[in-house]
């Protein structure tokens, strides 16, 4: 991966990696080349600033939302905020890298001086006239590609190497031209080729999108057979396709790369074309700006011994304000906390209500042997472990919620609520509806340890319920109607018995049967208050 998160700032650029950003608040993205989008995807969640080319391309092809993408305009200086005030500020100006479509250097300037990261880029003298960088102001960091620093590899120029592409395609008048390329970059050389020999150039549909977006000339086409020069994929150049070509059509393959490449096939030819920086380049880009220190952006091929002489006096390290610090360590604490709660929320979630013992009274409480089947079949509706897990105290005497279990039972109801949390319910004497109003409006027998009673008390009136098997409440009478003006549907959730649902219904009903519920439940209670329910 190359990026890095710049010490004593709260910038990263093509650094992809939350847990190892630490105190990163900025993220930008020279380019949209893998190896810079390592960790990069369609779940990142924090503004991140590129390129309007790059922007497109990062919706397009990594579903990155648009609401996290920022797209500055390149040849632009731009203002960001960097504490959660804006109290602090920078200057950020992106310059054009001449490596592939939408790619940036980003010129950084602040608090920590001025911090210029190329990225990967390919120089050419016109670079030194941009206005940011022509105006003498002293580079006090350097992040420099060095992919190709080494003295010993010697490159040509994009336009003598061009020339060489021209040259070797014009020796071979009759030959299709498959032009190996990666999924990103060398566009122009595509367009230059075109007018040169003055046909199409056949692309995928993926890369044809691309060519409309960056305007070049009208010389590109999906259709197979249109033109004699055709860009792959550069995995296709080997052995096996070439021989497959040539059966067919005389074709020759051509490889615009600096990298070391063996070619397997005489007709595979292999042009030294570079989208980055040659040794002589850098050299020539580094004397001119004469940083203060050079940080080599692909650390496994160290450079910085080679620019000792054209290095301006370090400077001390910035003193970081305070409210950048403040941001730097604050920021994104409670969205790390959040993140996994949203995580949570979206897994499935168990219904039911589930009795648990408690363990302090388990050697004291006997229950029957009913009592055992039913607390038996309630667990199975938890995750598994869940009975193990310590309950939160969530009571206090302002939280009016209703109770569900005889405190006589020494027992709790651990009811699993819609967002996933186990809450504890305190016990007291309320119970639910007796047997025969259940059957009356539709409902099976109540999921609860025997010896609750079940029974509604009609003022004035005898016991209502003829059940056998219903018994009072501890205290002697029977227990109220369960209320159902509660606040929030979460507490509908809570309260409506596991049995109600039924057998197979969907997430999407789930709601509605809940609401049928306690509309019902509201009736009934209307109906008993009013004596018209016998």
């Amino acid at each position: 991966m190359n990026g890095t998160v710049i010490p004593h700032t709260p910038i990263a650029v093509d650094f992809w990696s939350l847990r190892r950003a630490g105190s990163a608040r900025l993220f930008f993205l020279s380019h949209m080349h893998s190896d810079h989008t390592v960790g990069l995807n369609s779940t990142w969640a924090r503004p991140l600033y590129c390129s309007p080319v790059t922007a497109h391309l990062l919706h397009r092809r990594l579903q990155v939302s648009k609401q996290w993408i920022r797209a500055l305009e390149v040849g632009e200086s731009h203002v960001l905020p960097l504490d959660e005030f804006g109290q602090e500020t920078m200057t950020v100006t992106l310059i054009d890298a001449n490596h592939c479509p939408g790619s940036v250097m980003f010129l950084f300037e602040g608090y920590f001086g001025t911090i210029l990261y190329t990225g990967d880029f390919r120089y050419t003298p016109s670079m030194l006239k941009e206005p940011v960088l022509s105006l003498g102001k002293q580079i006090h960091t350097l992040y420099l590609d060095n992919t190709n620093c080494n003295p010993a590899l010697v490159l040509p120029s994009q336009e003598e190497a061009t020339r060489q592409i021209i040259e070797l395609i014009r020796k071979y008048p009759q030959h299709d031209i498959k032009i190996g390329l990666y999924s990103l970059g060398k566009e122009s050389l595509l367009e230059q080729l075109a007018l040169e020999f003055r046909t199409w150039v056949v692309l995928s549909p993926r890369r044809l999108e691309l060519v409309q977006l960056l305007g070049l000339a009208d010389v590109f086409t999906v259709e197979e057979n249109a033109g004699r020069i055709h860009a792959v994929d550069h995995a296709d150049i080997r052995y096996s396709t070439m021989e497959y070509w040539n059966q067919t059509h005389p074709t020759i393959a051509i490889l615009p790369t600096s990298r070391q490449i063996h070619s397997s096939h005489p007709d595979i030819h292999i042009i030294p074309y570079s989208d980055h920086s040659s040794y002589s380049e850098l050299r020539a880009f580094v004397a001119a700006l004469k940083p203060c220190q050079v940080i080599p952006i692909v650390s496994r091929q160290p450079c910085r011994h080679y620019f000792h002489d054209s290095l301006s006096p370090r400077l001390s390290l910035p003193r970081i304000p305070d409210s950048v610090q403040q941001y730097m360590r604050s920021s994104y604490r409670k969205q790390s906390f959040l993140r996994p709660l949203e995580e949570r929320l979206k897994k499935p979630k168990s219904q039911g209500v589930v009795f648990e013992s408690l363990e302090k009274d388990a050697d004291q409480c006997q229950p029957d042997k009913d009592s055992k089947i039913v607390k038996k079949e309630n667990l199975s509706l938890c995750p598994r472990g869940l009975e193990k897990q310590p309950l939160p105290d969530i009571h206090s005497k302002e939280r009016d919620v209703p109770d569900l279990v005889s405190a006589s039972q020494g027992m709790v109801a651990v009811v699993t609520a819609p967002l996933g949390l186990s809450l504890p319910l305190k016990a007291t004497d309320k119970m639910f509806l007796s047997s025969k109003i259940r059957e009356e409006i539709g409902l099976g027998p109540p999921m609860v340890p025997n010896g609750i009673s079940l029974c509604p008390a009609t003022p004035g009136k005898q016991n209502a319920c003829t059940d056998q098997d219903a018994a009072l409440s501890p205290g002697g009478t029977t227990a109220p109607l369960l209320t159902t003006e509660f606040r929030g549907l979460a507490l509908k959730y809570l309260l409506t018995p596991v049995n109600f649902f039924q057998a197979e219904f969907c997430s999407k009903s789930f709601d509605q049967q809940v609401e049928k519920y306690h509309r019902t439940l509201a009736e009934v209670q209307r109906r008993v208050q009013n004596g018209t329910l016998v």
